[in-house]
């Protein structure tokens, strides 16, 4: 997959494409949905499937005070899209001279930079200033931008529509069962590996530290079973979000992970956790011992979501 973070002439490039369009954070199954339909057409016509969203959330410059958590990061929506059959990927930074564009501004930008020959959204999707263009105003006057377009329903569960909103709720909540179903996968975190204090190693538990940004949706604190992918190879561990209370404690929460039978230096690469589920509430022991005392059980507990 070809991945771009900025504008060119796409249809000198690749023929007769079909774009999506969408942030698409979390990459949730009605996401899913959208980006197939998406690749299906464009394997219809042979022609080229894509992807247009964003490297930043529009809220986070339009009204800073009301951006959403992050559910996925860039390299999480990545690996998806490319897992779906998408062929290029524009991550364009979405700015305020991006936001003043009309939406028929928009769809101009649509003909000229892409001459896609399809465009699919999902019925939430909005476009231009102030968000006035619609999927409807697509569908009513792609063709005289050279495109046909399609609005993907809403995707249901339980009778109620799956977006970002409740997933970032679920997560709030606790409810890892719920989010995943959602997700149609186990709620993922990918970021690389930092510097820890090694307090871990000398417990006995090693673990690999990531840091946990104020934008992103996270699970409550609390130890949780997860499978972990790191250089290609997949591994069960336990995971702990938290700030340490144990010990000195941290200002920033973190996500301390025992990979199982894993023992390599990972600092800096990509790590990809997968939460299978809680273990536990995040507690305050009165000693390093009872810490380790409370990690073997926790292993022993996680061993039903391993298999």
């Amino acid at each position: 997959m070809k991945i771009y973070s900025r504008l060119i002439r796409f249809s000198a490039k690749y023929p007769d494409i079909v774009v999506a369009l969408g942030m698409f954070d979390g990459m949730h199954i009605g996401h899913q949905s959208i980006v197939r339909r998406a690749v299906e057409l464009a394997r219809m016509i042979h022609g080229t499937p894509m992807v247009f969203t964003f490297s930043n959330h529009p809220l986070e410059i339009l009204a800073p005070e009301s951006a959403p958590l992050l559910i996925g990061s860039s390299h999480l929506r990545r690996k998806i899209l490319e897992k779906l059959g998408v062929e290029v990927l524009l991550e364009l930074a979405f700015t305020k001279k991006l936001s003043r564009l009309t939406p028929e501004e928009f769809m101009k930008l649509l003909q000229s930079d892409f001459a896609p020959r399809y465009v699919v959204t999902g019925p939430n999707y909005t476009f231009g200033r102030m968000g006035k263009g619609t999927g409807r105003m697509l569908i009513r006057e792609g063709g005289s931008y050279g495109f046909k377009a399609e609005v993907c329903p809403a995707v249901q569960h339980n009778g109620r529509p799956i977006s970002s909103t409740r997933i970032r709720a679920l997560l709030a909540e606790g409810n890892l069962d719920g989010a995943n179903e959602f997700l149609g996968r186990p709620f993922t975190y990918l970021s690389r590996v930092v510097h820890g204090d090694r307090r871990g190693r000398e417990l006995g538990f090693p673990t690999a530290n990531l840091v946990i940004p104020e934008n992103r949706a996270m699970l409550p604190n609390g130890a949780y079973a997860v499978k972990v992918e790191v250089r290609g190879s997949s591994y069960f561990g336990l995971a702990s979000i938290g700030r340490n209370p144990t010990f000195e404690g941290e200002r920033q929460r973190r996500l301390e992970v025992n990979i199982r039978d894993f023992s390599k230096d990972i600092y800096n690469e990509l790590l990809a956790v997968s939460f299978l589920g809680k273990l536990r509430d995040e507690q305050k022991f009165a000693s390093a011992d009872q810490l380790v005392r409370q990690l073997r059980k926790d292993r022993d507990q996680a061993e039903r979501f391993w298999k």
